[in-house]
């Protein structure tokens, strides 16, 4: 029969070599995870310059387009220009003789009304007696009249 301490020693090394078993083992399950590991690595690796490659090119023609893209808004910006610039001239060269001609046709025209109230001897009514009061169509001819003398006095005096 086996002593204490031979019991205790051969205790000690069948754990030993369960220990060691289990450590083997865990290696093993390492060993092939950084296997894994590494092909994962080689083929990203594989994967991911031609695709730099493509975003590389990308870039490069998104840049390309933008400066297209600036050129064209810079004539359009230079175009609008023109036309405020062209616009201002024609509203100058354009402007001041149609005022001038609408006003000497209101003046004009309102040299005849006057005249022919000269001729007329009094204001004719179509239906019934005179006019008891100032009816609507007064106070919008009276307003016309009024806005019309303001137009002759600003146009006597060289505004229009």
């Amino acid at each position: 029969m086996l002593t204490a301490g031979e019991l205790a020693g051969l205790v000690v090394a069948i754990f030993w070599v369960i220990l060691v078993c289990f450590m083997v083992v865990v290696l093993v399950r390492l060993a092939r995870l950084l296997t894994e590991t590494r092909k994962s690595v080689a083929e990203l690796s594989d994967r991911i310059a031609p695709l730099l490659d493509d975003m590389s090119q990308t870039v490069s023609e998104a840049n390309r387009r933008l400066v297209a893209a600036e050129e064209i808004t810079d004539n359009m910006r230079d175009v609008s220009g023109n036309m405020v610039r062209i616009t201002g001239v024609a509203s100058t060269l354009l402007a001041g003789p149609v005022l001038k001609i609408s006003a000497f046709r209101d003046g004009f025209r309102l040299a005849l009304a006057r005249r022919g109230a000269r001729r007329v001897p009094a204001r004719r009514v179509a239906r019934g007696g005179p006019r008891t009061g100032p009816h609507i169509g007064d106070r919008i001819s009276e307003r016309h009249a009024a806005e019309r003398a303001a137009e002759r006095r600003a146009i006597g005096r060289g505004r229009g």
